[in-house]
């Protein structure tokens, strides 16, 4: 697909465009952009394309558009006038790509709802390094691997904060169990390994 584009053929980066925007909205709210959310992605589909002679042949292009994505959506909270509600980012959260089908009971639904809230609220509480890995991990449902390449991190730097981050939310949420991710997390409060120099985070 990529390759197309690079030979100059509109419609095939309009096919990535459509492919990914779900997925970038998510991340962009999620990340704190709130109602500008649709601007921040915009501007990261038009960096991307301008980028494209820097894309890494073979690699793939979701984490690296995401990683445009956090970024923009950095610059945006910076240069925002006002701070962005709990409430306002989840409710540009859950506009963005409904997570519950609309068939779903509705005691469910508004449980599945709750839980969001509250995870999304343990999150604020955390740094931005532990709100990033765990938000790419299980909100937009990346793998390790992504993960690490979404964020410019070595793979056990990711692994490292993501035991870390998942340890101060199960303080924060007692019933907190991470779903997503491919793969599952990598031991919720376990060693996870070495931990790849992170240490005293």
């Amino acid at each position: 697909m990529i390759a197309r584009v690079r030979a100059g053929e509109p419609e095939a980066y309009a096919e990535l465009v459509r492919a990914h925007t779900g997925i970038a909205l998510r991340a962009a709210t999620a990340l704190g952009a709130g109602a500008d959310a649709e601007d921040v992605v915009q501007q990261a589909f038009v960096k991307a394309y301008c980028a494209l002679g820097r894309f890494r042949d073979g690699a793939a292009f979701k984490p690296w558009l995401l990683s445009i994505v956090a970024n923009e959506a950095r610059n945006s909270m910076r240069t925002a006038a006002r701070q962005r509600t709990l409430a306002g980012r989840e409710a540009a959260y859950v506009e963005a790509e409904p997570l519950i089908p609309e068939s779903a009971d509705p005691a469910v639904a508004t449980l599945e709802t709750e839980r969001r809230a509250a995870l999304l609220s343990a999150l604020e509480q955390l740094g931005e390094e532990h709100r990033l890995v765990v938000t790419y991990r299980y909100l937009l449902e990346m793998d390790e691997s992504e993960t690490a390449e979404a964020l410019g991190w070595p793979r056990g730097t990711v692994k490292s904060r993501l035991n870390r981050a998942l340890r101060k939310l199960g303080r924060l949420l007692p019933d907190f169990e991470p779903r997503g991710g491919r793969g599952g997390p990598e031991g919720r409060g376990g060693r996870g390994g070495r931990e790849g120099g992170d240490e005293g985070e």
